[in-house]
C-alpha cells in the first residue's frame, strides 16, 4: 500500500457531494466501500465532509475535487483542519483546477496548483492526507512531489499504468471509473452517455483520450460506442467487477466508482460481493 497515508482500501465510491440522505454513507461503510470521494467542487467550509464523517466510524471522506479558483487555499486549510482534529486521519483534502471553459479566472493552472499547494504547506496540511486531480504528465509528477498522490478523473486502465510510470511506487494513485448496471449494451451507453458526454467538450479531458489512442471520431460529441463502453463499464455484476480491478492491476490503490444509474445504493449492493471477492 502507499506509504504516508492509511489504507483506505481497494474500492471507493464516487459521488456529487449534495444530497446525500441520512444512512447512506453508514451504509456504503457497511457494504465494505473504504472510502468516499465527493465530487462538483464542495465549497471551502466542507460541510458535508465533517457530517459524513460524523455519520460513520471507519470510512474515509475524500473531496474529488476542491476547486481551487473557487476554495480559496487558507480557507480550506481552516476546514481541513477542523475535520481532522475531529476525525483524525479520515479525510483526504483533494483538489485541482477545474476546467477553463468553465471558470472565469482559470489561467496558468500548473502555477496556480502550485501556489496553492505552497498555502496548504505554509498552513500544515500534511502532504499525506492531500492528493490531487491530474491527468497529464506534468500534474501528475506534481501530485507525487506535493501531495499523496493523484485522483485521475474519466480514464482507463492504460492510463492508470502509465500514470503509476510517472507518479512512482509510492504515490497514492485512485482513478475514477463508472460503471453502467446493465447486460445490454445499447441501454447501458443510454444511462452512461449523460455522465461523459459533458466532458467532451472540455480540452483536458479530450486531450487526454486523444493520447491513450481514441480518435477524433471517438471524442466528438456525443462521444462513440467504444469510447463510452471504456469509460463506463457495463454488464454482469462479475464482468464489471472483472473490468474494475483492471486499475488495481495496473497500478491503481484504489477505484473510485462512480454508479451512472438512477438507483445508485441498489446497484452498490449488488457489486459489493463481486467486488469483495476479487481482493
Amino acid at each position: 500500500m502507499t506509504a504516508g497515508i492509511r489504507d483506505i482500501g481497494k474500492f471507493g465510491v464516487w459521488r456529487y457531494y449534495r444530497g446525500f440522505e441520512p444512512g447512506q454513507a453508514r451504509e456504503l461503510e457497511e457494504l465494505g466501500y473504504s472510502t468516499l470521494w465527493l465530487g462538483g467542487s464542495p465549497p471551502a467550509e466542507l460541510p458535508e465532509v465533517e457530517r459524513l464523517l460524523s455519520e460513520t466510524d471507519t470510512l474515509t471522506v475524500g473531496t474529488s475535487i476542491v476547486n481551487i479558483w473557487s476554495a480559496p487555499a487558507a480557507r480550506v486549510a481552516e476546514s481541513f483542519h477542523r475535520i481532522d482534529q475531529k476525525y483524525p486521519g479520515r479525510f483526504i483534502l483533494g483538489y485541482g483546477v477545474g476546467h477553463p471553459e468553465h471558470d472565469t479566472d482559470f489561467r496558468k493552472p500548473y502555477e496556480a496548483l502550485v501556489e496553492y499547494a505552497d498555502v496548504l504547506d505554509a498552513n500544515d496540511v500534511p502532504k499525506r492526507q492531500l492528493a490531487l486531480a491530474a491527468l497529464g504528465p506534468r500534474v501528475l509528477k506534481l501530485s507525487a512531489e506535493r501531495s499523496a498522490g493523484a485522483l485521475p478523473y474519466l480514464v482507463t486502465p492504460e492510463h492508470t499504468r502509465q500514470a503509476r510510470e510517472i507518479v512512482g511506487e509510492d504515490a497514492l494513485l485512485v482513478p475514477e471509473h463508472k460503471i453502467a448496471f446493465n447486460t445490454d449494451p445499447a441501454e447501458a451507453r443510454r444511462t452512461a452517455r449523460p455522465r461523459t458526454e459533458f466532458y467532451l467538450n472540455l480540452r483536458n479531458y479530450v486531450s487526454n483520450l486523444r493520447r491513450l489512442g481514441f480518435t477524433d471520431d471517438d471524442v466528438t460529441p456525443p462521444g462513440s460506442d467504444a469510447l463510452i463502453d471504456a469509460l463506463a463499464y457495463h454488464g454482469t455484476t462479475e464482468q464489471i467487477a472483472d473490468a474494475l480491478v483492471e486499475h488495481l492491476r495496473a497500478g491503481g490503490d484504489q477505484v473510485a466508482i462512480q454508479v451512472t444509474d438512477k438507483d445508485e445504493a441498489a446497484v452498490l449492493r449488488a457489486l459489493a460481493p463481486a467486488l469483495h471477492a476479487r481482493v
